[in-house]
């Protein structure tokens, strides 16, 4: 028998099928625009970070995927470009081409549902990109083709480069077909480069958890990007995706600098709509009365240097 993975304090996301019964008849009694979308970025840097091997920088492609350039390398998060998720089309187009990437150096990925794990994306990549991937995740990517893979439980870590990578916990779940529910694990990912604000968290897919108090005190974060989408109806969402307002406490116990958020505006995977999201955690970050200047809601396609 393989291995299930679980949450901590063994938090089940599991759902039933009268469960799924009342949100579809919930979300027919919603009326949603989704032609009001996440804009563009206007002035998208591409050729500039096509040629930056020297600056820190990250930059939104949309959902959970950044380009994130630390200590002279690329990374990509979560690389999915795929127009369709299962039945529904893409929102808002990637905020930069596949064939415009710069040669990618590591691909980190938080969990394997297909909105963050997308083997057709992958195949695309320039470059020979080394993986990094949750317990129970590096045997299906040999059995794709990639070798050049390392996998990594919670709390674990490992020097890449002049880069170390540690993998830490989330409250989330993952499948990728009917039979191999939860056999391999979720979480985030914090990159740690060699100057002391270069220390990112990209925190993958979760719900809120006590988790993010000990994550704070464990790594002084500079940089957090944060899901903030597909938190709607919160009764049956919230175990695996938080909602705006909780995403702003877990980054205030986090103690993070900035907070840049994402997993918003390019799949319906819920009833909210980006902009409803975004409109919320402006809402409770002023609410909180936080500065506005370490709230960083990025365009899509835009760049942060």
């Amino acid at each position: 028998m393989p291995r299930r993975y679980t949450n901590l304090n063994d938090v089940s996301n599991k759902k039933n099928f009268r469960d799924m019964l009342k949100w579809m008849k919930e979300r027919r009694g919603k009326v949603k625009d989704l032609a009001f979308t996440i804009e563009q970025c206007p002035e998208k840097k591409i050729a500039e970070i096509k040629e930056n091997r020297e600056k820190t920088s990250y930059t939104w492609i949309g959902h959970s995927t950044f380009l994130i350039q630390m200590n002279g390398l690329n990374i990509l998060t979560d690389p999915v470009w795929a127009k369709r998720m299962g039945v529904q089309k893409r929102l808002t187009e990637p905020g930069i081409p596949l064939k415009e990437l710069p040669n990618i150096d590591a691909v980190i990925i938080s969990h394997a549902h297909y909105d963050h794990l997308d083997f057709p994306t992958l195949k695309q990549l320039k470059g020979t990109p080394h993986y990094f991937v949750p317990a129970g995740l590096k045997t299906l990517f040999n059995r794709k083709g990639y070798q050049n893979v390392t996998e990594m439980n919670w709390w674990e870590y490992r020097q890449y480069k002049d880069m170390t990578l540690h993998f830490v916990p989330a409250q989330h779940w993952t499948r990728r077909s009917l039979g191999d529910m939860n056999t391999s694990h979720w979480g985030g990912w914090i990159l740690q480069g060699t100057a002391p604000s270069d220390t990112m968290y990209f925190v993958g897919d979760t719900g809120y958890f006590d988790g993010f108090k000990e994550i704070g005190s464990r790594f002084n974060i500079d940089t957090v990007f944060m899901p903030i989408g597909a938190y709607e109806p919160e009764w049956f969402m919230a175990d695996s995706h938080i909602s705006p307002e909780d995403s702003v406490q877990a980054f205030v116990e986090l103690k993070a600098k900035t907070f840049v958020p994402m997993h918003y505006g390019a799949y319906r995977l819920a009833d909210d709509t980006g902009p409803e999201a975004l409109d919320r955690l402006v809402k409770e970050w002023k609410s909180k009365k936080l500065p506005m200047e370490k709230l960083r809601a990025l365009r899509i396609g835009e760049s942060f240097i």
